[in-house]
């Protein structure tokens, strides 16, 4: 048994940090496996923030929430600009 008068610790892990392009990447995948746009459903969410654009379908709705629509669209960007060697 324990005692009872001393302070007891336990540790936290923190949540794993997923990097903004392999949400759009798993996100983009489940879409496309329910048969859905990608294209089409990711820019109504990142337009109206209504997350039942992103089907749930391998946790892209959970994933896709934990960024900020800003940073999709800041990533989306960067990849655009880095692919029509712009820089």
């Amino acid at each position: 048994m324990q005692d009872k008068n001393n302070t007891q610790f336990f540790k936290v892990e923190k949540e794993q940090q997923i990097q903004v392009d392999d949400v759009l990447k798993i996100v983009y995948s489940a879409l496309r496996e329910k048969g859905y746009n990608p294209v089409n459903q990711i820019v109504g969410y990142i337009m109206s923030g209504d997350p039942t654009y992103i089907t749930s379908h391998n946790n892209a709705r959970s994933l896709i929430m934990k960024v900020e629509r800003d940073e999709l669209v800041e990533e989306i960007l960067r990849h655009y600009i880095k692919n029509n060697s712009w820089e």
